[in-house]
């Protein structure tokens, strides 16, 4: 035990380190939510956009309290619902309040993300840490290339993070100016978020199920509202040492009775 605990002592005097998760403050992150009309399909149950809520509900509860988050809605246009907040309900509330309808236009919804995102400063006027959650179900199909304001994040430092969400098989019911009904089939399209999650340094993920949509949400939420940092941990190496000596002080009285 004496031993041990001089070896201990030795490491103690390299002051050890480990890698703990610790919250980014003062960061911002956008919720970009795609609420076109594809968004209405039923494969992912009991729609597309209703999972899309429940799992950014998921989101807000396990991102840290400093960090702000905002909502940009889109469809065949984007708009800036909610600027990045520490107001959770406020966020909720936009969410809740959108109903699916329109076309698709991605690289719009990109660029208000990234120009509301470019805003946020701290005291000193530096851009805080920032990134986006991009959240949709089709290829764009309206606006400038998703693509090329994905360079746009890169060159910001703005990771993307894209959801693809939705099955192969999905369908929406679409009644023609006639009043007849159409099934129109609304695939999503899993390889453009790749290529704009790979762009801008993000990470792209797919969601066919509201299960699955919930823990990529969790996951992102500890991902992004998290950074990696080293933290000295001597004070422990020393304190086991002496526990280390003090056991080895107690067995030499007990089977010597001496203490060395």
């Amino acid at each position: 035990a004496y031993a041990l605990a001089l070896a201990v002592l030795i490491l103690a005097l390299a002051k050890p380190q480990r890698t703990v998760a610790v919250p980014v403050e003062r960061a911002s992150i956008m919720l970009t939510t795609d609420f076109s009309g594809s968004m209405q399909a039923t494969d992912v149950p009991p729609t597309r956009l209703a999972a899309a809520r429940a799992a950014a509900d998921r989101f807000l509860e396990e991102v840290p309290d400093a960090v702000r988050v905002g909502l940009v809605a889109f469809n065949q246009s984007a708009r800036l619902v909610e600027s990045p907040t520490t107001d959770r309900a406020a966020v909720r509330n936009a969410i809740a309040a959108l109903q699916p309808s329109g076309g698709t236009a991605t690289g719009e919804a990109l660029a208000v993300s990234i120009g509301a995102l470019a805003q946020q400063k701290d005291a000193d006027g530096v851009r805080v840490p920032s990134a986006i959650i991009l959240l949709s179900d089709g290829a764009s199909v309206r606006g400038r290339p998703p693509q090329e304001l994905a360079q746009r994040a890169k060159d910001l430092k703005i990771p993307i993070y894209t959801v693809t969400l939705g099955t192969p098989n999905g369908t929406i019911q679409v009644t023609r100016s006639n009043g007849t009904v159409e099934t129109r089939p609304v695939p999503p399209d899993p390889d453009e978020s790749r290529e704009v999650a790979a762009i801008s340094g993000g990470r792209a993920y797919t969601a066919e199920t509201a299960r699955n949509l919930s823990d990529v949400y969790k996951a992102l939420g500890s991902r992004i509202g998290y950074r990696d940092e080293k933290r000295e941990i001597t004070a422990a190496f020393t304190g086991g040492a002496f526990a280390l000596l003090a056991g080895g002080a107690l067995l030499s009285l007990l089977w010597f009775r001496r203490l060395v």
